[in-house]
């Protein structure tokens, strides 16, 4: 620790507050200590773990750190990681990444066995000083492109995009509209991907000719939709990156007086419980969302107990659990069709 403040040029003690985690040290020097630390392999100096690091410790806290838990796909994660923890004798710790509060600070300040993030993005100075304090990080289908040394667990996105626009091809559709997340999301970007990539491998060069971005949100969906669905070239066919926003195309569709299947035949992607309470029940991608909480926690439990034996600079795990097409009353042949 003298040897990182003397290369930041700052006390010992200042360093010493970064890496415990409080928080009256500015963004700046705390960027600039995480970073030198890092570059000093201050994680693997030989010695004493710091105090409530043990892999003895008892009870094991581990955190799961979510930007809100609204909505059942959230609470289907937390069910996963809670059950796996449960069989391992760990406590899961509930941490919220609100806007304006240090969460990283905030598992620094308490003896965190690791930490499962879903829903939030990480800065690479976030995972830096996590790593740095010896607390390993899985990463719950990533938003951005992740450091390779990180650790995650994810789903088959690109392929469900893909069995989602075979599916609506087999039935006969050939006019798309697609809603995707957010923009710069990696796993709307591979949903939408593998969706085009089906329709371009068919001999009908058939392409979306309207994409909108519902921002994960049901309103803004529906929004959409309303435009789409409002035009004499309407779409036969909605595919919506999330089941929350094929729920927007439903309210759309109720909205102008529509109807699914017969007017508009609609996918969505998760396989949340919503799917099912929808009428029509919604055809859709399954994502196996418990299953992946459970996956990140015994992959973090795997980093946990060989921690020691780390090299930081290798190659993260990464796992990718299969996702499959769950078809219900949400999808049909194309009006047209159907009448002949």
């Amino acid at each position: 620790m003298a040897d990182v403040a003397a290369a930041a040029g700052l006390s010992t003690p200042t360093v010493s507050k970064v890496l415990r985690g409080a928080t009256d040290v500015s963004f700046a020097t705390r960027e600039r200590v995480v970073r030198i630390a890092q570059e000093m392999g201050y994680a693997k100096a030989k010695g004493p773990r710091p105090v409530g690091r043990s892999l003895a410790a008892t009870p094991r806290l581990v955190d799961l750190v979510v930007s809100n838990i609204e909505g059942s796909w959230a609470n289907s994660i937390l069910a996963g990681v809670e059950e796996a923890a449960a069989v391992a004798d760990c406590d899961v710790v509930l941490t919220i990444a609100r806007a304006g509060r240090d969460w990283v600070s905030r598992l620094l300040r308490r003896p965190s066995t690791g930490a499962i993030v879903v829903l939030v993005d990480p800065t690479s100075t976030q995972l830096s000083a996590l790593d740095t304090a010896g607390i390993p990080v899985v990463l719950v289908d990533p938003m951005s492109p992740a450091p390779r040394s990180a650790a995650s667990v994810g789903v088959a996105n690109w392929e469900g995009g893909r069995i989602a626009a075979e599916h609506l091809l087999s039935l006969g559709h050939k006019h798309f509209a697609l809603i995707g997340g957010v923009k710069n999301h990696l796993y709307s970007r591979a949903r939408l991907d593998g969706f085009r990539s089906a329709l371009s491998a068919t001999d009908l060069h058939v392409e979306p000719r309207l994409v909108g971005a519902g921002d994960w949100n049901r309103d803004e969906a529906r929004d959409f939709a309303v435009d789409v669905l409002s035009r004499e070239d309407r779409p036969t066919a909605i595919f919506a990156a999330s089941d929350l926003m094929a729920l927007g195309v439903y309210d759309a569709v109720r909205y102008l007086g529509l109807n699914i299947p017969g007017d508009v035949s609609v996918v969505g992607f998760d396989d949340i419980p919503e799917a099912t309470w929808a009428t029509p029940q919604l055809t859709t991608v399954r994502q196996p969302i418990q299953e992946m909480g459970a996956t990140a926690f015994r992959m973090l439990l795997r980093l946990t107990n060989q921690r020691e034996g780390i090299d930081a600079t290798t190659e993260g795990p990464r796992v990718e659990l299969a996702t499959r097409l769950v078809t219900r009353g949400s999808t049909s042949l194309p009006r047209a069709q159907a009448d002949t």
